[in-house]
């Protein structure tokens, strides 16, 4: 059975499943540009007003992870599909490490939220928006880093790494939600729901696979290099010249004590929230107290 998809039909549960205090439906559309390579960059405009904050997500994720903390904020907000991910186009070589993909958020915000006074990016998107405060720091004036630093090593990310390294097609709907929330577990089966049909399309012989660029996925011999080369990020943090802070997840391994005391010794003035019983996925496990964690740093 086809199972029909409106990516804008489904925030009525995020609403209810939440109990937010959301008096209107959001005025939220899909926005997209060309790149000079001819790539397509994708994103998710919500409100009327020149965006205020900018979130960029995690590897295997997309744009639509933060539609919970964005309806909870009640803000102008963009959310952007990174290369290879949601609708915006993948790359034809394969890579997507952070110093690549810095530059195509940069264009996005550019063309989109020039006046965005907050930079979101969580994992894959954390490291990200990291390189683009390094790259064009015009473009960043406060920046919050969620559940990641460079100090993020093939052991601490095992869980997620296994996931995403799982099959790229599923015989059924079905199928494919019981995988996700086998290694979901702090997450609610409505909220991965939701982020399947988001995150993975369905063939016309009924079989689905996910959206994500897969087809160059690293061995993992070079996954342990590419999270080497992360390291270098680390003196990027030492010259940063935005605020920061670090969003960690109160049960996820993906940040150590060790990070946090290397972020705290490069750049002693970084703030740290913890949010109690999130894993790694902040937004998808503790989303209200992610938005209201951001609202305070809005106000700051």
């Amino acid at each position: 059975m086809m199972i029909d998809y409106d990516e804008f039909s489904m925030f009525g549960e995020n609403i209810s499943e939440y109990s937010l205090k959301v008096s209107a439906r959001p005025k939220v559309e899909r926005v997209s540009c060309s790149l000079s390579d001819g790539r397509t960059l994708s994103a998710l405009q919500w409100g009327i007003q020149s965006p205020e904050i900018v979130f960029v997500h995690g590897s295997a994720q997309n744009a639509h992870t933060w539609d919970t903390v964005i309806l909870a904020m009640g803000i102008s907000a963009l959310a952007i599909d990174l290369p290879g991910h949601g609708h915006s186009s993948w790359r034809s070589d394969g890579n997507y490490e952070p110093s690549v993909l810095a530059s195509d958020v940069a264009t996005a915000i550019e063309t989109w939220a020039p006046k965005t006074r907050l930079v979101v990016g969580m994992s894959l998107g954390g490291l990200t928006t990291l390189a683009l405060a390094g790259q064009r720091s015009d473009l960043v004036s406060s920046l919050v880093s969620v559940d990641i630093t460079p100090g993020v090593n093939s052991e601490k990310a095992k869980a997620i790494t296994d996931f995403v390294n799982g099959p790229q097609s599923f015989a059924s709907f079905e199928d494919l939600l019981a995988r996700t929330i086998e290694h979901n577990p702090t997450r609610s089966e409505s909220s991965l729901r939701r982020g399947i049909l988001h995150n993975a399309k369905q063939q016309t012989d009924g079989t689905w696979q996910w959206r994500y660029d897969r087809s160059t996925h690293p061995s993992p011999q070079d996954t342990t290099k590419r999270l080497e080369r992360l390291s270098a990020l680390w003196d990027v943090i030492s010259r940063l010249s935005c605020h920061m802070t670090l969003v960690r997840g109160g049960t996820s391994p993906v940040v150590d004590d060790a990070d946090v005391a290397e972020l705290k010794r490069r750049k002693p003035d970084c703030d740290v929230i913890v949010v109690d019983g999130a894993g790694h996925s902040v937004q998808g496990d503790k989303p209200v107290e992610l938005a209201d964690a951001l609202t305070r740093i809005l106000a700051d």
